[in-house]
């Protein structure tokens, strides 16, 4: 007959049986959960070792992960109606012709708003022109307001005009004329890019200065007009824009209204011409 006394030590035998079991699985779930951890720290130690010594293998994984999220993104934005985000070009930056007028002098900064008031241009744009006509001047000796004045009549700061007889550009240089100065920047097209434009007008400019001995007759080689009896005022207009920008980079205040001829005509596409063609010989 069992005893009280017998079914406590048995009910106490269980519980010791039960929890010498309970502590042997947990011992067993801890070592293989920590022979698992250890396994996946050497495999994640192999792939690092494996990425880090095959500098190629990385960076064609890295390339094919945002290709693949860059077409997924474009996907869903292009299902939303957004077709911008598929042309999207973040070095587009690098072409733009522009600087921040802050970034500038002064007396450049003066000059740029002038500019920009008197021919409904932004300054940005304009800023960039007048620090690269600061810089060309300095090297060709040649006064940065005459170049700004040159641009101002010519082509009253658009950069894509052209003329009857085919000056192109900011300073309407004539580009088939003046082809070989384009190659040092990748042929004729650059004519329609300002800044390459500024630099060539202002080597022509200066050839025609030099040939002509003088700065109003230069004035007037760079216009076409050497063989002609008058340039129809084109250096006087050239001149007088000249002076009022001087008039500005020296701190007086001169409204962006003041009157100046209308940009020229070209005289005449024959004396255009020769008077270009005659730099070359």
């Amino acid at each position: 007959m069992t005893t009280r006394q017998d079914l406590i030590s048995l009910t106490r035998r269980t519980r010791e049986s039960a929890s010498l079991f309970v502590q042997d699985i947990g011992n067993g779930m801890l070592v293989v959960s920590h022979n698992t951890l250890a396994l996946v720290g050497l495999a994640v130690v192999a792939v690092l070792l494996v990425f880090t010594s095959q500098a190629g293998l990385r960076e064609k994984l890295e390339t094919a992960t945002f290709g693949w999220l860059s077409a997924r993104q474009e996907a869903r934005a292009e299902a939303e109606g957004n077709t911008l985000l598929s042309a999207a070009e973040p070095d587009a930056i690098a072409r733009a012709t522009a600087t921040d007028p802050r970034e500038l002098s002064r007396q450049q900064a003066a000059v740029a708003h002038w500019l920009a008031r008197r021919y409904h241009v932004a300054p940005e744009p304009v800023s960039r022109l007048v620090q690269e006509a600061w810089g060309l001047g300095q090297r060709a000796k040649v006064e940065p307001t005459l170049i700004l004045a040159i641009v101002a009549i010519e082509s009253g700061f658009n950069p894509f005009a052209q003329s009857t007889v085919g000056a192109q550009g900011l300073m309407q240089v004539m580009t088939r004329v003046h082809d070989d100065k384009y190659e040092a920047f990748g042929g004729t097209l650059a004519a329609f890019d300002p800044v390459t434009n500024l630099r060539v007008g202002v080597q022509v400019l200066k050839e025609c200065i030099q040939r002509a001995g003088g700065l109003e007759e230069g004035l007037r080689y760079y216009v076409g007009a050497a063989n002609l009896a008058e340039d129809t005022g084109y250096a006087g207009r050239v001149l007088a824009e000249h002076e009022l920008l001087r008039a500005v980079a020296s701190g007086r205040t001169v409204p962006a209204t003041t009157t100046v001829r209308p940009l020229r005509e070209a005289a005449s596409a024959p004396a255009g011409e020769s008077a270009q063609v005659a730099l070359l010989r």
